[in-house]
């Protein structure tokens, strides 16, 4: 791999940055609620399937009240 000097790399790392196209705020907003959906409904989901798997480890061992 060729090294480049310091000069082109700042040359290469402003070209490449200005590629970049950034959210708009709407976009970022409707992304960040739709995370937050998610995170609650697949802690609800492993919430459910751990009272399951509970209730199923009580029922065969008989632990528990």
């Amino acid at each position: 791999m060729a090294k480049a000097n310091p000069f082109q790399f700042l040359q290469q790392v402003r070209q490449e940055a200005s590629k970049v196209v950034w959210p708009s705020r709407r976009e970022t907003l409707i992304s960040t609620g739709m995370v937050f959906v998610m995170v609650i409904l697949a802690a609800l989901f492993f919430f459910l399937v751990d009272q399951v798997l509970s209730s199923g480890v009580k029922l065969i061992f008989g632990l528990g009240a």
